[in-house]
């Protein structure tokens, strides 16, 4: 019998240099695949998790916090390393150089497992490309953080920079669910204003969107769209918020309705961002939270 997955996180550990205004540095380990499995994993799903890394960085597979079984790695002849330089106490500016890349991700590295969503969780351009989005789709759901389609990194000084995905169009219609930041929404789409991209990114064929900035969370299924604030009281664990955001919506989004799951992965997101590092509570903790931050009768704001 083969195992099952609520989903199925595919996606690169990355060691981060991360060094603020003042020039101090700290060193972590971390990844969209880290924070993704970590939120989705906090809900009650069951998640596994397809990671290349180098067989010299293998102990880098201690940050998961999901069952060890459940992870699936492949050695790759170099592990994805990254150095963010802040410009602001805020860390809403930065510099990002790439110091290494691991191998890309194909369809003969996906096990052979039934899965309800296959979540495309990478970090710099050519993790993945649009056959496997393809490929996948005929398996299963699929969920895509499009970081990975806009964020290229120079092969020469390592400087990473953003551009807009060119085959876009030919692939969102086989994207269930499609995850960008208000930044990235307005290079794909050219529009400021989020719920217009939103309405376009379903016009190109995406299922379902959600869009997040520091403030709130946006989702749209073509049919309603939501918005939902985030309530954190510090940013201390502000690294990984859209992944733990996209991930807890996705994996939620399969038993409930879009308000519903938005308002989860909000206070998710929320609560993560409380503390450093991936999540480490459980649902009872989220559903707690939700009580005291949101309160019982709280709904997410209806735009459409």
């Amino acid at each position: 019998m083969k195992k099952h997955y609520d989903t199925l996180t595919i996606g690169h550990i990355s060691l981060d240099y991360n060094i603020d205004y003042l020039d101090n540095q700290i060193i972590e380990v971390g990844g969209a695949v880290i924070y993704s499995s970590a939120s989705a994993y906090a809900g009650g799903y069951k998640v596994g998790v397809v990671t290349k890394v180098a067989p010299e960085d293998k102990d880098r597979l201690n940050t998961f916090v999901i069952d060890k079984e459940d992870i699936f790695y492949i050695p790759s002849k170099e592990s994805t390393s990254i150095r963010n330089k802040y410009h602001t106490a805020d860390k809403e500016r930065r510099t990002c150089t790439c110091i290494g890349q691991g191998d890309p991700f194909t369809l003969a590295d996906i096990p052979d497992v039934d899965c309800g969503v296959y979540h495309l969780a990478g970090l710099i351009y050519g993790d993945f490309d649009g056959q496997l989005i393809k490929d996948l789709s005929k398996k299963g759901k699929v969920a895509v953080d499009v970081q990975a389609l806009l964020r290229h990194a120079n092969r020469q000084t390592g400087e990473m920079y953003f551009e807009d995905w060119k085959d876009k169009k030919e692939i969102l219609p086989y994207i269930d669910y499609l995850k960008t930041d208000t930044a990235e929404a307005e290079i794909l789409t050219g529009q400021t204003d989020r719920i217009q991209a939103a309405k376009m990114f379903i016009e190109w064929g995406a299922k379902e969107v959600v869009i997040t900035n520091s403030a709130e969370v946006l989702a749209f299924d073509g049919k309603q769209m939501f918005t939902c604030p985030i309530k954190a009281r510090n940013l201390s664990g502000r690294s990984g918020r859209g992944d733990t955001t996209f991930a807890a919506y996705i994996t939620e989004r399969q038993k409930q309705n879009v308000a519903d799951s938005l308002l989860w992965a909000t206070a998710t997101v929320s609560t993560k961002m409380e503390e450093p590092g991936p999540y480490k509570g459980d649902r009872s903790d989220i559903n707690e939270y939700i009580k005291m931050m949101y309160g019982e009768k709280f709904s997410p704001k209806q735009i459409i």
